[in-house]
This record gives structure tokens, sequence and C-alpha cells, in this order.
């Protein structure tokens, strides 16, 4: 018998072979094609739309503020309770709660695409913008759906594991949405200078097409056990137990520590995210080529990206999230000091190698510890809704600051606003150093 003082023995971390296991498990592999689906719109109506408008000689304090379309990213959190708990007849009785969303979330997101591909940004931008707005509220939705598909679909164990594939999967599209659009537009202008807006209309087509994989993958994939709700007497009671209740429950189990929590996602990622919006009207300026910027960074960087993805799940599931979150603050941070740099180089090819070698490696790492943190807190009966409060919180304050990224740089230079992102992340490493501290409460389910 153990004697009543004895300490209990320490846990066991799992060996490597059952560590990598995980990764051929049937949901890490749908998850890898449903990252893709998510992964694809995102830079379609962000980075590589601000790379298109530059070239169309729209000025960048413009493209800045047009960056605020991500904010629908930011405000997921108000239809997430309808994703969460409303059917879509016939699309419910036909694939089920997550699934139906999902279909309907990505039918959007093609129709947006098929609509920005036909714009001409020279001869207007208001039909572009209102397009890249359903690609966004797509996205957004299908997000919350997935979301809650994958924190559904496997124990808390392997939440890391997921988490890696979806971001392999969410980065393997954003070479597509962003080399794989660039090499496009490079074939279709037959070898002809200058803005041919033909050719991204080729290329936001293909796009459009692209999203077959995420079709695909959810009429393939098993419906997740559905969770079982109480009817609801009135619509004040639905309100209750779909809005209010999921928020109270976060508050409940954490009381003080939630403002703290709060405060560390609304700020993990705002270096990224407010660089990121004048990264490719950077490399526009700079006078790199399509093809150049194609082949760093939109290729060989998101492939640094999988490999920090990967690495940054592995080191999750033996080291803990938390040590791996500070340390993905730590260098997402300083990789955009490396950008300051390149701004005294100008055109160089190595530079723009390493530099978008060290800025994917760390992003990669930051993600999948960032997204299995935000797993871990989140209680299974209100996955959707909770999720998309997290990630749209993560969004909101970065996207907003972003939209003035643009007349920063032209205020001020390149290199002053990249040095100003990185010390945008310090307050983070003080977040992260505070939220390791306090007390894990671990959510129900």
């Amino acid at each position: 018998m153990t004697s009543p003082s004895a300490k209990p023995s320490p846990a066991v971390p799992p060996s490597w072979a059952a560590t990598l296991q995980v990764y051929l498990e049937p949901a890490t592999l749908r998850m890898l094609s449903l990252g893709f689906a998510a992964g694809l719109p995102l830079l379609l109506v962000l980075g590589t739309l601000s790379f298109r408008l530059r070239g169309a000689g729209i000025d960048r304090t413009t493209i800045g503020y047009l960056s605020w379309v991500g904010l629908a990213y930011g405000f997921k959190w108000v239809w997430a309770p309808l994703v969460d708990r409303l059917p879509l007849p016939p699309l419910t009785t036909w694939l089920g709660r997550r699934r139906g969303w999902l279909l309907l979330s990505q039918a959007l997101v093609v129709a947006g695409l098929v609509g920005m591909a036909l714009a001409d940004p020279r001869s207007g931008l208001q039909p572009l913008v209102w397009c890249a707005l359903l690609v966004a509220f797509g996205s957004a939705t299908q997000d919350i759906a997935l979301d809650a598909f994958r924190i559904e679909s496997a124990s808390t164990e392997r939440q890391a594991a997921l988490a890696a594939a979806y971001q392999t999967g969410y980065r393997l599209a954003m070479i597509w949405a962003g080399a794989g659009v660039l090499w496009v537009v490079a074939w279709a202008k037959q070898d002809v200078d200058g803005y041919q807006n033909a050719a991204w209309t080729t290329a936001y087509l293909v796009m459009a097409a692209s999203m077959a994989v995420g079709v695909l993958t959810v009429l393939l994939s098993r419906e997740p056990a559905p969770r079982a709700f109480t009817p609801a007497r009135s619509v004040g009671e639905w309100l209750q137990g779909a809005l209010v209740e999921p928020f109270a429950d976060f508050i409940r189990r954490y009381r003080w520590q939630a403002a703290l929590i709060l405060a560390l996602i609304a700020i993990y990622r705002i270096s990224d995210v407010v660089m990121g919006i004048m990264a490719n009207p950077f490399y526009v300026d700079m006078g790199f080529t399509e093809g150049e910027v194609a082949t760093v960074s939109k290729v060989y960087g998101v492939v640094m990206t999988l490999v920090g993805a990967f690495i940054g799940g592995v080191m999750a599931m033996r080291l803990g999230v938390m040590r791996v979150l500070m340390l993905g603050a730590v260098l997402s941070a300083a990789s955009n000091l490396l950008f300051a740099w390149m701004a005294g180089r100008g055109h160089d090819i190595m530079a723009l190698t390493l530099v978008v070698s060290a800025d994917n490696l760390a992003g990669g790492i930051a993600s999948a510890a960032f997204i299995a943190y935000l797993s871990s807190l989140t209680n299974i009966n209100y996955s959707a809704t909770q999720y998309a409060l997290f990630s749209s919180l993560m969004l909101l304050l970065p996207k907003f600051i972003a939209g003035f990224s643009g007349a920063y740089v032209d205020a001020f230079g390149y290199a002053d606003f990249f040095t100003s992102t990185a010390l945008l992340g310090l307050p983070v490493l003080l977040l992260v150093w505070l939220a390791s501290r306090t007390q894990a409460v671990k959510p129900p389910g």
C-alpha cells in the first residue's frame, strides 16, 4: 500500500515512436487536408492581394486600410454560437452539424474567389473589396466549424499533433495561394512586363478550383460524435445557452486569471500580423520579381514554416506548451529585426532567403504551440464558440493596428516600421511568463 506521504511518480513522457505515430492517424491526416482548405483563402484576401494591388499601382496607405477586410476573422465570435448550435437543413441531416457548416462556408469562399478573379482593381476597388469580404466571411465561418471539428475529433493529448497537422496543411495552402498564384500569373502573362489583370483572373480561378481539396475531405470525413443539447424553451433560454454560457464558463473556470489569459491571446501574434501586411509591398518595392518572391518567400519560406510547425508540435508534446509558447514569442519578435536589416540592402536574394527562413521557422514554432494552448483552454461542450472567441481575439487588435501599417511606412520607412513591430512583441514575453504561473483548470469533457 502506498504511503499517504509518498510523492506521486512523475508522468513518463511517451516514447519517440509513439509521439511520431500520432501523425499517421486518420484524424491527423484529415486535419492536414482541412488545414489546406483553411489556409487557402487567407493570403488571397491579404498577402497575395496586397502584392496584386501594389503591382496595379495602388498606394501603400490604401493597401494598409484594405487589410481591414481581415477583421472579419476578428469578429467571427459574433456568429460562432450559430455555427455551434444552429442546424442547416438539409446539410445537417445529410452531413452533420460540423460538416454541414464546413461545406456551406467553403461554397461562400469559392463564390468570393470567382468574383475577385473577375474584378479589375484599376477600374475601381469596390467590387474587389466586396468579393474579398465574402471570402473572408466564408473563410472565418469555415474556421469556426473546423476548429470545433478538430477539438471534437481527438483527445486533449493529441491536440498538439492535430495542431501541427493543421498548420502543415495550412502552410501548404499558403505555398499554393502565394507561390502558386505568382507562378500562374507569370505563366499567363507570357513574358509581358507590367500588370496584367487577365493573368490574375486566371490565377484566382485556379485558386477557387483548389478549394475542391477541402470539399472532398468534408464529404469523405466522418462527423465527430454529436453533443446533445437540451432543447431551449424560449429564445432567451437559447441565447443563454448558446451565447452567454460559453463565455461565462470560461470566466468561472479561470476567474481573475481570465483577464491575463485573454490579454495574452490578444497580443501573442501582434509582431507577425502587423508586419505581415507590408511584407509583399516591401518585396515589390525592393525590386524582387514575382518568380523570386514565389520561390523564396512563398515556397522555401513556407517549407521552413512547416519545419517549425513540426518542431513546435513535437516540443509541445514533450516539453510542455508554455515553454514552447515563450520560445515562439522570442523568436517571432526577433525575426522582424532581420527585415529591418534587409531594408538597407535592397535587392539581395541571399538576404531575402536568410530573413524568410528565420521568420517562417519562428512563426511555425509559435503557431503550433499557440493553437495547442488555445485548444487546452476550450471546454468541448462549447468548442466552436469558445475557440472562435480566442482566435478572434488573437487577430482583432493586431489586424486593426496593421491597417495603419502602410501610412506608417510612407511616413517613416520600412526599417523603422519593422523595428517597431519587433518592439510590439516585448509585452508578450511578460504575459507568457505570468500565464505560465497560473493554475491550469482542465475543462470538462
